[in-house]
């Protein structure tokens, strides 16, 4: 599996303090890369085990992990 094929986990915070975590493919993370701050309305983003719809207007960052190896408790 390619970098691009494979998921990376991400968290999106909203106003008000909730955050919504998730894991999804390259090109869907560029998708709402693209979409975010530029368009208000709802967008549907296609995570790994669910697809979920949100508000752009209420996002407040988006938090996207390194793919790096840890290794601890």
């Amino acid at each position: 599996m390619n970098a691009e094929d494979r998921p990376q986990k991400i968290s999106i915070g909203f106003h008000g303090g909730q955050t919504l975590a998730a894991r999804v493919r390259g090109a869907e993370l560029e998708r709402l890369r693209e979409v975010l701050g530029k368009s208000g309305g709802w967008h549907e983003l296609h995570a790994e085990d669910a697809t979920v719809s949100f508000d752009l207007t209420r996002v407040d960052y988006l938090l996207v992990e390194n793919d790096e190896h840890r290794v601890g408790f």
